[in-house]
């Protein structure tokens, strides 16, 4: 279903940048896809801030699609990125893994147990799937495909003809210091995930220089297969280049019109690609931003390959609740298959949709995402009604829906913190599950657990991931017959209202009028009574009330919802452990 856009002040930010995006294409290539890219680098896990990465300009290019016009989305693979270091948590404490350090990433041997034939392959296969998951549609690139295969050799031996033109434009920039990043640039978060390693951004010099001057290109070694390499001889007509490797000692005379072992450094690779592919719209991390950073500086140097800079919003850093402190160089690091095992892909994709880029936003994995999931039903239900306002409208249908169509979902989409509250009880016993969910609504039962699925397989996933053992719902085997012992006249009598009413109000909206209305009861007011009508020391008493109940049930002062845990536990043994 096309979104029509109304006004600046109505659209969402994608609109805006598909306006731009289609303008610039038909200025630039009048009757050709629109081509917008990602670049993601393979070096380890590929993380939930390097999502935004991808989620940005697929927004746009699914938008675009929208429109009627022919898309490419390209994510380029820089697989031919050289192996900076060994990221911890991943390979373990074997210290052989450092011997591949400045080699490219698929030279590497996958992480032990992998089923993919290199490094590279084994971290690119969860986030290909993840994106499957997400409805994200693109055209894969490997630069270890585009490279040794010879496909950008004229590129190549055009920047090593034109490098002192490049280097003059780097020189604009090495004496001049980045400024220092302000705290507040980043959410105050238990983690953040930037994207610096996300499109080739890693830590990697500019070009060999030597007394043979500044050259633009980086051979891999031919012995040891680094990159520790530097040239020391080039001649523009024979393309005849030297290089010596400081790693091994080796060094040999190649001709650079024929050789594919190296790569271009990434300040010119970057722009060179622009020029290639014809890119239109790529986004960049705050990292690209400063003074020197690669969108800069490349998009001086796009011009030496007659190409032109592309769009290029800056995207801000994505924070995590509920995780501790990582960075993508460190193992634990949250990715995209981790946030699909506990949230719904529409979820995830709102998450990204309703945030303009240079907005940071949480992606939460702790009981914030309850709190999230209660905001998109509710979301949900406004868009169903019509009250949803336009942004918020065009984020939902970009969440839920891509221009190739609807995303599966679940057909049944029951409160998450209730699915989770009844995973927590049931401990995995799926009929138990469905006898708790089967009386939330009687009147519309849920008659199979597949009504509720994948949210339910979700929020089962997070109970079981997420949730500290000591915080688990363990209800009693047996009454606390000293605390039942101990009450006075208004404690029995609260837990009899409670056990008289049960039967007539067992459902999940009749047992939440029903818990909440014990104490208005007991103080002479009705049990529909509003808020406005009742003293403060009702919630007072209300509070105490529902300590008293979350006692005699599971031992402790709180747990998952009352009308939701009198359900799993059942009327019977409900009767029992209040002591009828």
């Amino acid at each position: 279903m096309p979104i029509v856009a109304q006004s600046t002040e109505t659209t969402d930010w994608v609109s805006r940048f598909a306006d731009e995006v289609i303008a610039e294409s038909e200025r630039r290539a009048p009757g050709k896809p629109v081509v917008v890219a990602s670049g993601l680098s393979p070096s380890g896990p590929i993380h939930l801030g390097n999502l935004r990465e991808v989620m940005t300009p697929h927004l746009v290019a699914d938008e675009v699609r929208r429109r009627g016009h022919e898309v490419r989305h390209l994510i380029s693979w820089d697989d031919y990125d050289r192996y900076r270091k060994v990221p911890a948590g991943i390979a373990g404490v074997d210290d052989s893994w450092a011997e591949h350090i400045g080699k490219p990433l698929t030279s590497v041997p996958a992480p032990e147990g992998s089923a993919y034939p290199n490094w590279a392959e084994h971290f690119k296969a969860a986030m290909v799937a993840s994106l499957a998951e997400m409805g994200v549609e693109f055209d894969g690139i490997s630069q270890t495909a585009q490279y040794t295969s010879g496909v950008y050799r004229e590129q190549i031996l055009h920047a090593m003809k034109h490098r002192q033109d490049i280097d003059a434009i780097l020189a604009q920039y090495r004496t001049k210091k980045a400024p220092a990043k302000k705290q507040q640039q980043k959410p105050v978060d238990e983690a953040e995930l930037e994207a610096a390693e996300g499109s080739g951004a890693a830590a990697e010099d500019d070009g060999s220089g030597s007394a043979a001057g500044y050259f633009p290109y980086k051979p891999y070694c031919g012995n040891c297969e680094k990159d520790l390499t530097t040239v020391t001889a080039y001649d523009d007509d024979s393309t005849e280049l030297t290089y010596a490797c400081t790693e091994c000692g080796f060094g040999e005379t190649v001709r650079l019109s024929e050789f594919n072992r190296g790569k271009l450094v990434w300040k010119v690779d970057w722009p060179m690609r622009w020029a290639y592919e014809g890119v239109i719209f790529e986004p960049s991390g705050v990292d690209h931003s400063s003074p020197g950073s690669s969108f800069q500086v490349g998009g001086q140097i796009v011009g030496i390959f007659d190409g032109k800079q592309p769009i290029g919003p800056m995207y801000a850093f994505v924070g995590i609740s509920g995780m501790a402190k990582m960075s993508s160089s460190k193992g634990g690091v949250p990715t995209p298959a981790d946030a699909l095992q506990i949230m719904e892909p529409q979820l995830l994709r709102w998450l990204y949709a309703r945030r303009r880029p240079n907005q940071s936003f949480k992606i939460a994995f702790d009981q914030e995402i309850q709190r999230l999931y209660d905001e998109w039903d509710r979301l949900d239900a406004k868009v169903a009604d019509g009250s949803a306002l336009p942004a918020d409208a065009a984020a939902h249908a970009r969440a839920v829906r891509t221009a190739a169509g609807e995303l599966p979902r679940t057909p049944r989409p029951l409160p998450y913190r209730t699915l989770a509250s009844v995973a927590d009880i049931t401990a995995g016993h799926e009929d138990q599950a469905l006898r708790i969910l089967s009386e939330l609504d009687p009147a519309n039962p849920l008659r199979t657990l597949e009504e509720a699925r994948p949210r339910y397989d979700k929020a089962e996933a997070w109970i079981n991931t997420h949730v500290p053992a000591d915080q688990r719902t363990v209800v009693r085997e047996e009454p606390d017959a000293e605390l039942l012992k101990s009450l006075d006249e208004q404690g029995r009598q609260s837990l009899r209202l409670l056990l008289d009413g049960l039967a007539g109000h067992w459902s999940l909206d009749g047992l939440t009028h029903h818990v909440y209305g014990v104490p208005k009861v007991q103080a002479g007011f009705s049990a529909d009574a509003t808020a406005k009508e009742l003293p403060p020391e009702i919630k007072t008493a209300q509070r105490s009330f529902f300590a008293l109940l979350y006692h005699l049930l599971v031992g402790r002062d709180t747990g998952p919802r009352l009308p939701t845990l009198l359900l799993a536990v059942g009327q019977d043994r409900v009767r029992t452990l209040l002591g009828e």
